[in-house]
């Protein structure tokens, strides 16, 4: 093992004994997980890999003023949206490992969340230009009307996180990436002073693990780090978050 390595092990376990010391009021009902998707968008055209973060407005209750990735739930339509590639099947594969009722059509849903709601919080329009078989209502017909379809095969599936019981809030969210090249068209006036993420921010890696974020963010930036270190491919082993009796653990898929 490296010392690069060792350094990467020891910061993620102080991520998982941050993600343990959150405090937890276990007098609310459990609550089931809510499937989610979240995107990473990476420029690794420079010398240093960039990602792109968002600040949430300090008024949400929920993790106000705190640098994000764009995300979201899974919404009905996600699953009727045209694609211009599949899922690598490394990426699928990995997608069904321990989902309840998990198919290649849920697989893909999840993915495409991802490139939704990556589009609702930022105004970005993530694939290759082509006209869908299938449009469904909502924010996928913007990328109807600009001819963009998704791309699912440049997306790679680096993580998955389940927020621990005793929370109003949970979600069973996979963590996706994907190439900043990948940018097909951009609305804007989607982010500032009253949507939902006041500002993007494209950092480097090194510098966005300082931000003030959600441990977990920050759990999948190291994860990041390394797979780039790793190169990037799909084969490599996808990282599962999850509390089992009592504490964060961390399974490889």
């Amino acid at each position: 093992m490296t010392d690069i390595d060792s350094d990467r092990i020891a910061r993620l376990n102080d991520f998982v004994r941050r993600m343990n010391a959150v405090d937890r009021d276990l007098s609310h009902k459990v609550v089931r997980p809510k499937d989610a998707a979240t995107l990473i968008l990476v420029d690794r055209s420079g010398s240093v890999p960039k990602v792109l973060l968002g600040k949430r407005h300090a008024r949400h209750k929920f993790m106000p003023g705190k640098f994000v990735f764009p995300g979201g739930g899974v919404d009905p339509t996600d699953k009727a949206m045209s694609f211009a590639t599949a899922l690598d099947p490394q990426a699928e594969m990995r997608l069904m490992q321990r989902f309840h009722k998990g198919s290649p059509v849920r697989a893909r849903a999840l993915a495409l969340a991802a490139v939704r709601e990556t589009f609702e919080e930022t105004g970005l329009l993530l694939g290759q230009r082509g006209e869908a078989k299938k449009t469904p209502a909502g924010a996928w017909s913007e990328f109807a009307q600009h001819k963009v379809l998704p791309d699912l095969r440049n997306i790679h599936f680096i993580g998955r996180a389940i927020t621990p019981p005793g929370r109003i809030r949970r979600f069973d969210a996979r963590f996706f990436t994907m190439e900043a090249s990948a940018i097909a068209h951009r609305i804007e006036g989607v982010t500032g002073p009253d949507a939902e993420l006041v500002e993007l921010v494209w950092m480097p890696l090194t510098e966005a693990k300082q931000l003030d974020m959600p441990a977990v963010t920050g759990v999948m930036l190291e994860e990041l780090d390394g797979r780039i270190a790793d190169g990037f491919g799909h084969a490599l082993p996808v990282p599962f978050y999850r509390v089992v009796r009592g504490s964060f653990t961390r399974e490889l898929l």
